[in-house]
Formats: C-alpha cells, sequence, structure tokens
C-alpha cells in the first residue's frame, strides 16, 4: 500500500535524526545551511512567470501552497538549478572539443527529486518543471515519476513482495537506469510505462513519452538509492543535480493520515478506483487503516531505504509543520 503512496504520511523520531544529522557543530557538514529569509533574497531579479491559477493546479491534497511559497523557495532554487544547467551545458562544450567530437549531441541534464510518501515531493516536481521551463536556455522539461517502473502487481505476487510495494525491490531497476540512460545519451524518443494511481497498477499498452528533453526530472521515493555489490550503477549516477523533500516523521503521518481521509471522499470514491472499498470507511476506521499502512509499511520505508539517502541529494528542503519550507540545505561545492 506504498502508493496510496502520493497520498501518505509517519512517526517522531529524536531530533538528532532531522536536519541536525546533516548539520551538526562538532563536524564539518558537506551543506551550507539557510534560512528561509536568506534563500528568498537569492532570486534577485528572477521573475516571477507562474500566475495564481498555475500555482492552484500544482498545489496537492492538504498542501498550503500558495504564490509567496513558490516565489520565495522555488523561485531562488529555479534559479540556481538553471546556473548548474548553463555550467553543465558548457563542460559538455568543452569536453567535446577536447575529445574533438564537435558533432556529439548535447546531453540532457537531469534531476532527481526523492522523499517520502506524502511529504510533497510530486509537487515540488511539477513546480520546477513549470519554473525551469521558462528559462530560455532550458525551454524544454520533462517529468517522470518512478511509479511507471514498480513492478506490476502480478509480478509483485508472484515475487511474494506485494506488501513491498514502493520499497527498493519493488521497482524494475535495469528498467528505469536504461531508461534514463537512453534520455541521457539522446535517444530521440524513449519510453516509460504508466501508472495509474486509480487502478493502483501498471497500465499494459500505455507509456510516457521523453523527447530529447533540455532536462529531464525524475521523481520518486527511492531514487538517490547508491549502487552497490548487486546493482554495480544506480540511477543516482546519473543525476546532475538533486533534491529531497524532508519534515520531521511525526508532521509527514499527520500529513498522509489527513490526504488519506481526503481521498476517502475523492478519489475512492470513483467505482474503477482499487480503494473503492474504503470509500464508506468512517473517521475513525479509515484513521485506523492510514496509520496500519504507515507503521507497517511508509514508515519503514522511509526510516530503511528512503531517509538514509538524504545526504547524498545536492540540495535539501527542509519543511515544518504547516508544509512551508523554512530552510535550504545546498551542498558544498
Amino acid at each position: 500500500m506504498a502508493e496510496i503512496s502520493s497520498a501518505h504520511v509517519a512517526t517522531s523520531e529524536p531530533v538528532t535524526t532531522d536536519t541536525q544529522a546533516l548539520v551538526r557543530p562538532e563536524v564539518t557538514s558537506p551543506f551550507t545551511e539557510i534560512g528561509r529569509a536568506e534563500w528568498s533574497r537569492l532570486a534577485g531579479e528572477t521573475p516571477m512567470p507562474l500566475t495564481e491559477q498555475e500555482v492552484a493546479s500544482f498545489r496537492g491534497l492538504g498542501e498550503p501552497l500558495d504564490m509567496a511559497e513558490v516565489s520565495e523557495v522555488y523561485r531562488p532554487l529555479s534559479r540556481l538549478i538553471n546556473q548548474y544547467a548553463i555550467a553543465a551545458r558548457e563542460m559538455h562544450r568543452r569536453t567535446r572539443g577536447f575529445l574533438r567530437r564537435h558533432d556529439e549531441q548535447q546531453s540532457p541534464f537531469v534531476i532527481g527529486i526523492a522523499g517520502s510518501v506524502a511529504v510533497g515531493k510530486s509537487t515540488v516536481a511539477r513546480i520546477l518543471r513549470d519554473l525551469l521551463a521558462r528559462w530560455s536556455e532550458t525551454p524544454s522539461v520533462e517529468l517522470v515519476t518512478t511509479d511507471g517502473f514498480l513492478y506490476p502487481n502480478a509480478e509483485l505476487e508472484r515475487r511474494g513482495i506485494s506488501h513491498r510495494k514502493g520499497f527498493p525491490e519493488s521497482y524494475d531497476r535495469r528498467a528505469l537506469l536504461r531508461f534514463v540512460s537512453q534520455v541521457k545519451a539522446g535517444v530521440p524518443e524513449v519510453r516509460a510505462p504508466h501508472y495509474s494511481h486509480l487502478v493502483y497498477d501498471i497500465v499494459p499498452g500505455e507509456f510516457t513519452t521523453v523527447r530529447s528533453p533540455d532536462i529531464l526530472i525524475v521523481e520518486g521515493l527511492n531514487v538517490l538509492q547508491p549502487a552497490s555489490m548487486q546493482h554495480p550503477l544506480a540511477v543516482s549516477d546519473l543525476f546532475d543535480f538533486s533534491v529531497y523533500v524532508d519534515a520531521r516523521t511525526s508532521d509527514i503521518q499527520r500529513w498522509y493520515r489527513n490526504r488519506f481521509l481526503r481521498l476517502r471522499e475523492s478519489a475512492f470514491t470513483d467505482p474503477n478506483s482499487h480503494f473503492r472499498r474504503f470509500a464508506t470507511l468512517d473517521d475513525d476506521a479509515a484513521i485506523a487503516l492510514a496509520d496500519e499502512f504507515w507503521n507497517n509499511i511508509n514508515e519503514p520505508n522511509l526510516i530503511e531505504n528512503i531517509r538514509p539517502t538524504r545526504a547524498r541529494a545536492s540540495l535539501v528542503l527542509r519543511k515544518e509543520a504547516d508544509h512551508r519550507v523554512q530552510k535550504v540545505l545546498l551542498r558544498k561545492l
């Protein structure tokens, strides 16, 4: 049930497992910590290209996203990533010159966005997709979620891991790596399988097609997983920049529970919904079920697999209890 996943939540942990684990005064941190006020000033003269209506369309269930949040947090972030993309393009040009391969195609800039279920990473991905597309250097921006690379439910059942949906082993890592590698290599058209949150499964014969973008955004729970002896190359090895969306576990759990209750009144009521049977639950039963999913699936996945990858990100967005980003941690160069 990890994919009531774009619909989810968590348990509290000691304070030292949050931002302090990344920035401790007694050790040299690889991150520079930037408060919201200072971060917002870094947008400089960057225009705010999105309208109130567009911002509202990005808003996830229970997320109080507004123009101020986009302007103060994501506008400077889009400016920063734009600078990274320009630098990567220049480095690629110089490398082509060194190799005397001037006809070689520019490699797309690839961004990974990771974080827990219900933390708002899908919203972050959608905002960045539209903001980055407004820069003249990167007009073509594609967004793909790793949901499409989950094994179909029948295959998860065959492997005996249906209860581990959303954990690293539930994804076809080779297919995901092949997809991103082909995009990165400049293959003109690359297809990703389509996942339906309504039917909670891969839809046979349906695909998302990516056509030589300037930027590819890959969003998912475990996209920052490192390589291992079993998997010597990880998709994160192909990222040029990565973002981890962070919050206290207790806040994420509350957001997950609240989103579950809202879905019970909306998406779950669709006759075709995999979760149609939950639509008639009363509040107490729905809360109990959401907590069961959280405690047995989503929190263990967060603690065992997702949060340990946080320190690998280029940038961490730290949210407070109201879902607003109050702190940014940027990896030092």
